[in-house]
C-alpha cells in the first residue's frame, strides 16, 4: 500500500477517536495479522498500540489494511507472574465455528476426534493463527492454517504444510502434546511462544503478542 493511501486510512480512523476503544486487526503484506488497540502514522512508519499498552513500529509499506477485530482486546494482566504452573485449566465449553471456513469443518472435526482435541478450540487457534488462510506464511517462517514451523512440520510428518489436511492434522497433534503437558492457557502460550518460554517464566511469558494470543483464543471458544 502506498504511504498516501495508508495516510488516508489513518485519517478516517482518527475521526472516530472520541468513540470507545475497540480492537482492530492490522493485516501485513506477508499474510500475517495482529490484534491492536489502535495505530497512528509517524513519518514513514506506523506505530501500533498493543493490547497491553506497549507499541510496535512497522514500515507503512508492510501493512496492507486495518479492519475490525471481532474479539475485543484483553486488558493488561496484573503485574507479576505465578510462582508455579497453574494446576487447573479453563474449560472449553461452546462449540464454536468460524463462518469464514466451512470447507475445513470436516478436516477439523476428523483430526479433533482422532487426536482428542476439542474442535472448537482448533477452529479458534486457526482463526487467530492464520485467519483460515492455507497459504499464510509468517515472518518467522510458520506456514499454513495452523502456522507450523518447518521443524514442527517435520516432527509430525507433515510433508506439505500448505495442504490443509496435513497441516491441520499436524497442528492438532502438536496442540495435543502441549495440552498433555500444560493446562489450557499455558498450552496455548507454548503453541505461540514455545515450551521453553513457558517453563522459563513459570507461566504465560510476559510478551504482549503471547498474552493477546491466549486471550483472543479463549474469548472465541467461550462465545
Amino acid at each position: 500500500m502506498q504511504l498516501k493511501n495508508l495516510t488516508a486510512v489513518l485519517s478516517l480512523c482518527l475521526v472516530c477517536v472520541s468513540t470507545p476503544a475497540r480492537a482492530e486487526l492490522a493485516f501485513f503484506e506477508n499474510g500475517n495479522s495482529i490484534s491492536i488497540k489502535g495505530h497512528r502514522l509517524d513519518g514513514d512508519s506506523v506505530v501500533l498500540t498493543l493490547p497491553d499498552g506497549g507499541e510496535m513500529v512497522s514500515g507503512s509499506s508492510t501493512i496492507v489494511r486495518f479492519g475490525p477485530d471481532e474479539v475485543p482486546y484483553a486488558e493488561p494482566a496484573p503485574a507479576g507472574l505465578p510462582a508455579s504452573l497453574p494446576v487447573a485449566a479453563p474449560a472449553v465449553t461452546a462449540a464454536w465455528r468460524s463462518p469464514e471456513a466451512p470447507s475445513y469443518d470436516d478436516i477439523i472435526d476428523r483430526a479433533s476426534a482422532t487426536h482428542g482435541v476439542p474442535a472448537d478450540l482448533v477452529h479458534a487457534v486457526i482463526q487467530v493463527e492464520s485467519g483460515f488462510d492455507e497459504r499464510a506464511v509468517s515472518r518467522t517462517g510458520a506456514i499454513g492454517l495452523m502456522q507450523l514451523m518447518p521443524e514442527t512440520a517435520r516432527q509430525f510428518n507433515v510433508d506439505n504444510p500448505y495442504d490443509p489436511r496435513q497441516n491441520i492434522d499436524g497442528g492438532v497433534r502438536y496442540l495435543k502434546t502441549l495440552l498433555d503437558r500444560f493446562p489450557l492457557k499455558l498450552a496455548l502460550a507454548a503453541y505461540n511462544a514455545g515450551e521453553g518460554a513457558v517453563r522459563r517464566f513459570k507461566g504465560i511469558p510476559p510478551y504482549a503478542e503471547t498474552r493477546g494470543y491466549v486471550a483472543r483464543i479463549l474469548k472465541l471458544v467461550r462465545k
